[in-house]
């Protein structure tokens, strides 16, 4: 029986969701855990996991788009300008930024140490560094977003989601190989061989040796293979934990920068549409970004946060919702009991298999009417009815954040 303390909020979450959280909290060095609304089920530990542990990282924990995040923008535009020119704007956004699996034609502007960062730890990871660079500026597919939107007050946002690409999924798999592997007790195979080949031993030891080693080399690396998305952790204070939580904030500026390059696209293409003045976005005004798979050192506590969201005392926050229903823009509570988390978004009750086979295109095509969007059968998964009622999940997390804006879609763009 779990003796440590948890919370979970929202109710029918499902029973896979449930299983993997409680496994994570019966690991030794796990203290503390929470569960958000949206959460359902994902690898290892469910979408929607805040998990506390001491002195150990997990990778898996933080998966495989490191610091996958949303940011919003409040802009100067005009919203009947943007409404009046919705399908010209759609159109421009799909010319200038990448989408899918496409990536930029040339290398954008990146500072020089970041560059370097990120080419130190693509030489790390085996990652392409020029891959990587024209990845930078590309919104991915999934779950993926660029929206414009207008909350209460009929002010325009600039709402993406998007995370590391490519190049965080190569830090997370590097790292959670060299976990496993970390973690694999390898005295059993050396008995094995040992028992196996006691002639050998006496007759060639030097052979002996070699091909023991190569032994147990395939051995871990055939445990690690089926072993990669697990419960493996890195004690922070090797070098091995060193290299993962410096390999992951890189991963953590690229996602930022990856979303600021899509934030001044999009900028600059409604600017010219609309024929506006255009110019650089001040990101000292109302510029709000929270990335939501990550793992922070707090209070002497690592806190892995697995699609779930910062909700510190006063930290401003987005919270979207689906296609039809737009985002929430909150300020945190600072709620102990979630460990100052919120949820990442609606969370999904539909897998996407599920959810093509089951979504009604022409109701889907309905219930987007005065949206532009990609709306048919190619976006079935991200239909509003592949996820949970956004309304009752700000209901469930009410104690932990707070709703300043409701931010109603008026273009969607997916990957």
């Amino acid at each position: 029986m779990n003796t440590k303390p948890y919370k979970i909020y929202g109710e029918n979450i499902e029973q896979g969701a449930l299983n993997q959280f409680f496994d994570a909290m019966k690991q030794d060095f796990v203290v503390k855990g929470a569960l958000m609304p949206d959460a359902h089920q994902g690898y290892v530990l469910p979408i929607g996991a805040v998990i506390a542990t001491k002195d150990i990282v997990v990778p898996a924990y933080v998966g495989y788009d490191i610091s996958c995040g949303v940011c919003a923008y409040k802009t100067d535009f005009n919203k009947e300008d943007i409404e009046n020119n919705k399908d010209e704007i759609f159109n421009a956004i799909y010319r200038n930024v990448p989408v899918g699996t496409n990536k930029r034609k040339t290398i954008p502007y990146i500072e020089q140490n970041i560059a370097e960062s990120i080419k130190f730890v693509c030489d790390m990871v085996g990652e392409n560094y020029i891959d990587a660079l024209l990845k930078c500026g590309s919104l991915g597919s999934g779950n993926h977003f660029c929206e414009i939107g207008y909350d209460g007050n009929n002010d325009v946002w600039i709402i993406i989601h998007s995370g590391s690409r490519h190049f965080g999924h190569s830090v997370a798999s590097y790292f959670m190989k060299k976990a496993s592997i970390t973690n694999v007790d390898v005295s059993k195979y050396s008995e094995d061989f040992d028992n196996n080949n006691k002639e050998f031993k006496i007759h060639n030891p030097e052979g002996f040796e070699i091909a023991k080693k190569k032994y147990i080399d395939k051995q871990v690396l055939s445990n690690t293979k089926s072993n990669l998305e697990s419960h493996n952790g890195i004690d922070i204070n090797t070098k091995l934990g060193e290299e993962y939580i410096y390999c992951m904030s890189v991963a953590t500026e690229y996602a930022l920068l990856n979303r600021k390059i899509m934030m001044q696209d999009i900028y600059n293409v409604i600017s010219l549409v609309l024929n506006d003045k255009g110019g650089f976005i001040d990101y000292n005004g109302v510029f709000i970004n929270r990335n939501h798979n990550h793992a922070v050192k707090k209070d002497g506590l690592i806190i892995h946060r697995k699609g779930a969201t910062h909700a510190e005392k006063d930290v401003l926050g987005v919270i979207p919702g689906n296609m039809r229903d737009g985002s929430f823009i909150v300020r945190g509570k600072g709620n102990p009991d979630s460990l100052c988390s919120s949820s990442h978004g609606a969370g999904r009750v539909l897998s996407r298999k599920k959810a093509k086979e089951q979504v009604n295109v022409d109701v889907f095509v309905d219930e987007m009417k005065g949206i532009k969007a990609k709306v048919g059968k190619s976006t079935l998964d991200e239909s509003p009815f592949a996820y949970k009622n956004i309304f009752q999940v700000m209901e469930d997390q009410k104690d932990l954040v707070e709703v300043l804006y409701h931010v109603k879609p008026i273009i969607n763009i997916k990957g």
